[in-house]
C-alpha cells in the first residue's frame, strides 16, 4: 500500500478544519424543536435539535446561555444561531449555539438579523459616527410615553443626580404599528427645536413584537441622522434593538440612561473637595519651594558681596604667604644640607689637604709635576708645604725609584 496512512486524530483534525473554514457553516439560523435537554452545573446546555426528518447534537456554552430570557426545556420550539463544528475526540459533528429565541417570533427575528447586517455594512454602527455625550448638559430631551414608570424613573434619577438640568418631554408612542412614525417625528422635532444637548430614547421591557418599532429602518435612519447625541434605553438589559446599535450610546435600562446623561452632583462635590485639597497642598509645596529658593539665593548673594569676596581673598593670600614661607624654609634647609655634603666631598678631594699629613707639592712654572719627565736639569722648582713653599733648582734628574 503506497497511499498515505492517516491516524484517526489526523483525519478528524482535517475534517475539523474543513468545517471551520467553510463560511456556509457559520452564523446559521436553524428553526427546530429541542429534545434531550440537559442543563449542566457548569451552566452549559446540551440538547438535540430536531425536525420531523432529522436531528443534530447541539451545545450552548454558559457565556451564551446566560443571556437567554426564557425557560428552555425539551419540546421548546426555537430559532438558534450558531456554527457547525466537529467534536474531534468523539468524531461527530455538533452545532455550537450562540443565540436562541422562541420560534414563535421567527419571522421577526430573521428580519432583525437581515436589517442588522444591512445597516452594519452601511456603517450605521461604526464608532466613527458616534457623537460624544456632553458632560454637563443644560437641557435633556426625553422621547418616551408620557405615562408609566419610564418617564418617572428618568426624571427622578436626573433630579437626584443633577437637579440643575431641565428635562423636556417629547410624548411619543412606543408600541404598535404607528409607533415608528411617532418616534421618527419626535427625533426630528428635537433636532428642529434645537433646545436640548442630548436625547434619551426610552421605553420599558417587552416581547420582540412590543419592541419592534425600535427595529424599523426609518427609526434607524432618524437616529443616524440626528445632529444631537442620542442615548438609547429600550427594554431590559438583555434586550437589544437596532436603535441600540445605531445610537451614540446604549443604556441597559431607562434609569441607566439617565445616569449616563448627567453627572452625579455628590460625586462632583467630592471631586471638587479633592481638587481643592490638592490645590492647597500644591500651593503649600510651591510656597515652601519659593522660601527655600529665596533663602538659598540670599546666601548666594551674601557670598557674592565685595566685602565677603575681599575677606575670602585675604584669607587665601594669608594661607598662600604661610605656605610660601614654609616652602622657602624647606628649600633653604635642603640647600644647606646639600652644601654641607658638597663641602665634605670637596674637603676629601682637596689636594692641599694631604699637606697636613707631611706631604708636599712640586711645581714648575705653576704646574704640578706629575712625572720626572716634566723636570729638566737647572730648572727652577717650587716645593709647596703646608706652611709655605721653597724655591730650588734641579741639579740632577734621575728616572726610577730612589
Amino acid at each position: 500500500m503506497d497511499e498515505k496512512i492517516l491516524s484517526v486524530s489526523a483525519l478528524n483534525r482535517y475534517i475539523y478544519y474543513k468545517f471551520d473554514l467553510d463560511y456556509q457553516l457559520k452564523d446559521i439560523l436553524i428553526e427546530a424543536e429541542i429534545s434531550n435537554f440537559k442543563h449542566q452545573s457548569s451552566g452549559h446546555l446540551y440538547f438535540t435539535l430536531k425536525d420531523e426528518n432529522s436531528q443534530i447534537q447541539a451545545i450552548m456554552f454558559n457565556n451564551y446561555a446566560s443571556k437567554i430570557n426564557f425557560k428552555v426545556e425539551s419540546g421548546s420550539k426555537v430559532i438558534v444561531k450558531g456554527s457547525v463544528t466537529l467534536y474531534e475526540k468523539g468524531g461527530y459533528y455538533t452545532f455550537l449555539v450562540k443565540e436562541m429565541k422562541l420560534s414563535g417570533i421567527g419571522d421577526l427575528y430573521l428580519e432583525f438579523e437581515r436589517l442588522k447586517k444591512e445597516l452594519e455594512a452601511l456603517g450605521y454602527f461604526s464608532i466613527n459616527y458616534k457623537k460624544p455625550i456632553p458632560k454637563f448638559p443644560k437641557k435633556i430631551g426625553v422621547i418616551t410615553s408620557p405615562t408609566g414608570a419610564v418617564i418617572r424613573d428618568i426624571i427622578n434619577t436626573i433630579r437626584r443626580r443633577y437637579p440643575f438640568v431641565e428635562v423636556i418631554l417629547y410624548p411619543t408612542m412606543v408600541q404598535g404599528s404607528e409607533a415608528k412614525f411617532s418616534i421618527v417625528k419626535s427625533i426630528e422635532k428635537c433636532n428642529s427645536d434645537n433646545l436640548v444637548d442630548v436625547i434619551i430614547l426610552a421605553r420599558g421591557g417587552g416581547s420582540l413584537e412590543d419592541l419592534w418599532p425600535f427595529n424599523e429602518r426609518m427609526v434607524a435612519d432618524a437616529i443616524f441622522n440626528s445632529k444631537i447625541p442620542l442615548i438609547s434605553a429600550v427594554g431590559h438589559e438583555t434586550d437589544f434593538t437596532i436603535a441600540d446599535f445605531v445610537s451614540d450610546l446604549r443604556a441597559a435600562t431607562p434609569t441607566a440612561a439617565a445616569e449616563l446623561a448627567v453627572p452625579d452632583l455628590n460625586t462632583l462635590k467630592k471631586m471638587l473637595i479633592n481638587d481643592k485639597e490638592l490645590l492647597i497642598s500644591r500651593y503649600k509645596r510651591v510656597n515652601e519651594f519659593k522660601k527655600f529658593y529665596l533663602t538659598n539665593l540670599a546666601k548666594e548673594l551674601d557670598n557674592l558681596s565685595p566685602l565677603n569676596l575681599l575677606k575670602e581673598k585675604e584669607v587665601y593670600l594669608n594661607n598662600l604667604s604661610i605656605k610660601l614661607e614654609h616652602n622657602i624654609k624647606d628649600i633653604i634647609t635642603k640647600t644647606n644640607e646639600n652644601l654641607n655634603i658638597l663641602r665634605l666631598k670637596l674637603n676629601h678631594l682637596n689636594p692641599f689637604k694631604i699637606l697636613d699629613l707631611g706631604y708636599s707639592i712640586l711645581e714648575v712654572n705653576n704646574k704640578t709635576i706629575k712625572s720626572v719627565n716634566d723636570v729638566k736639569e737647572k730648572m727652577q722648582l717650587k716645593t709647596i708645604l703646608k706652611d709655605g713653599y721653597i724655591i730650588s733648582e734641579a741639579l740632577e734628574v734621575k728616572h726610577g725609584k730612589s
